[in-house]
């Protein structure tokens, strides 16, 4: 039995139990495995070596960088601030460590997760192994329509990641982690900083979206804050209570609204003790599920609304042959629109790219879009967003010269039969992977 393998079966063992011992396993051969975990193609921190520079000297590195870890010699850097478009028009930040930091993260995210997959409980699906997004989209589906949920809250945090509170984050750590080593690590990856134009800056809270360690750290504080409490309050609830987070972004379903609004006030409560506050508004209160419907028309308020989650809009609707209440699925219409407008520019940028070239790239960008949206119920979504493809495409080939003006759209379309995929269903209903009972 290897050693993460024993961390895990006393993890397993003993819920309560303290690790006191862990940096003796952070060996060359961990920091090996998590140097090869890291994309290669990945920007470069404040010192500018990639991944392939760093492998140049591979092995000579990792047992510096191995003895310094132990050592205690071992320094964070601090992470390099980008700021990425999002949708809305505004912008995330975004820290890039440095590729030692990355390994170092990396081994110490492969050590925490055999104690904290036997600890995080079942409705959290963030960021961990064998967790996917689809399998929180399941469980959604398979909640609002086995269980008795009339009203969803779609709760959202306002800046989660730049919120966490350092003090209250260690305090959580320090749970299940004793090993003053591996204590003072996580410490100093808080502290490092952000470098953005040249100039440091303190970081006294948050931690950087885009290291390889937040996505745990993360996922640490909010099982402590929000799902161990969630767990609690609704076994003290009168009706159904369900509740799917993926990393910061959650929804939770109830049988009475009065419970809900109960819910509400008391999340606020409790986030507000952790540093953490509810955005008003993107945090929405919905009556949503079988009888929906027939309800809001009694009252003539229209049909039910919406919520997004996870790139779906979920809406109430009915099977076809048994006219039985489901929850419909599409790609959020935003977010479809940006993504075509992204190809679209991006295929301008390529037009005098050979078209074999311009083909391969552009069949790769739709089976991905493909393989993730490709759910029951959202072929329209589907065939809208090929079809928005195709029509780029061909705008941008008669855009080469004045010879590819004449292009055809019959010329056009055996391009299309070459090099673009179908859109075709791939994933299974979600009552065939999961059931809730």
């Amino acid at each position: 039995m290897s050693g993460l393998d024993r961390i895990r079966k006393a993890a397993r063992k003993d819920k309560s139990l303290r690790f006191t011992s862990l940096m003796h396993h952070m060996t060359v051969d961990l920091l090996r495995d998590s140097y090869q975990t890291l994309k290669r193609d990945a920007a470069p921190g404040v010192d500018d070596v990639t991944w392939q520079r760093y492998g140049e000297q591979r092995e000579e590195r990792l047992a510096n960088l191995q003895e310094r870890v132990q050592s205690g010699r071992y320094r964070a850097m601090p992470s390099k601030r980008i700021w990425i478009p999002k949708a809305d028009g505004r912008k995330r930040p975004i820290g890039i460590a440095v590729l030692e930091d990355k390994i170092v993260q990396q081994a110490v995210v492969q050590l925490l997760n055999q104690i904290y997959e036997e600890t995080f409980l079942g409705f959290s699906y963030g960021f961990r192994p064998k967790r996917h997004q689809h399998k929180a989209l399941d469980a959604i589906w398979v909640g609002v329509t086995q269980r008795k949920v009339d009203w969803v809250l779609d709760a959202d945090i306002r800046g989660f990641f730049d919120a966490i509170d350092h003090a209250w984050l260690m305090k959580f750590v320090e749970h299940r982690i004793a090993d003053p080593g591996l204590i003072r690590l996580i410490r100093n990856w808080l502290r490092a900083g952000v470098s953005e134009d040249g100039q440091w800056s303190k970081t006294t809270i948050g931690t950087p979206q885009g290291a390889v360690i937040s996505p745990l750290l993360a996922n640490i504080y909010l099982h402590y804050v929000l799902d161990l409490w969630v767990n609690k309050w609704r076994k003290g609830a009168r009706g159904d209570v369900i509740i799917v987070r993926y990393a910061d972004d959650w929804i939770t379903g109830f049988q009475y609204r009065n419970e809900a609004e109960q819910f509400l006030q008391a999340l606020r409560e409790r986030l507000a003790k952790f540093g953490l506050e509810l955005h008003p508004e993107k945090t929405r209160l919905l009556e949503f599920g079988r009888f929906a419907a027939d309800n809001r028309s009694k009252r003539r308020e229209g049909k039910p609304e919406t919520f997004d989650f996870l790139g779906f809009t979920h809406i109430c609707g009915k099977t076809r042959k048994q006219n039985r209440f489901t929850v419909r699925r599409k790609t959020i219409a935003q977010r479809l629109r940006t993504k075509v407008r992204e190809i679209r520019e991006e295929m301008l940028r390529r037009r005098h790219v050979p078209v074999p070239d311009q083909g391969k790239w552009l069949r790769s960008v739709l089976q991905g879009h493909l393989n993730y949206y490709a759910v029951p119920g959202n072929k329209q979504s589907l065939d809208a967003f090929r079809t928005q493809v195709m029509r780029g495409w061909f705008h941008a080939l008669r855009r080469r010269s004045q010879t590819a003006r004449k292009l055809t759209w019959d010329r056009f379309k055996r391009l299309v039969r070459t090099w673009l995929p179908t859109a075709k269903i791939k994933h299974p209903y979600p009552s065939q992977r999961l059931c809730v009972g």
